[in-house]
């Protein structure tokens, strides 16, 4: 059991989403963690980065991946402030991550239920939702707000 609660790492995952806002980019944030330390962070870049796949998850799964210099991630818990979609579900199975831990629930688009329970998958990834989930989803709510205004 980890030392350090969801919580903390939830608070630094909305840090990131924030980075992504100033950015005018929609407010997601992720990190990955490995035995209590930081191995991983990103948020949401597709506009800036003009790539369809610039997720916040996928951004921390390859900086993780680069610093291990290993695309396996083995153990690792990710952090996100809102439920993945089927490509951040993916590409989390395939690189082994062992936790998957997200703030606000995506009933449009998100893919944390089901895209780990296929019984053809050969990797089954844990998840835990709702973490900071109010917090999360007002983040995104502010954001969208002042977008209309």
């Amino acid at each position: 059991m980890s030392a350090i609660s969801d919580e903390y790492w939830m608070r630094r995952a909305l840090a990131l989403a924030e980075r992504a806002a100033d950015s005018g980019e929609v407010p997601v944030g992720a990190l990955l963690v490995l035995d209590d330390e930081l191995i991983g962070e990103g948020w949401n870049q597709p506009i800036g980065s003009q790539d369809p796949t610039a997720h916040a998850e996928i951004v921390a799964l390859r900086d993780a991946a680069a610093r291990l210099a290993n695309y396996r991630l083995t153990g690792s818990t990710l952090y996100v402030t809102l439920e993945p979609c089927l490509m951040c579900a993916g590409a989390m199975v395939h690189a082994r991550v062992a936790r998957l831990v997200y703030g606000a629930s995506d009933s449009k688009r998100g893919a944390a239920g089901e895209a780990f329970e296929a019984h053809w998958l050969n990797h089954r990834v844990a998840v835990t939702g709702g973490v900071l989930a109010e917090d999360c989803a007002e983040q995104l709510q502010g954001f969208f707000r002042s977008r209309r205004e």
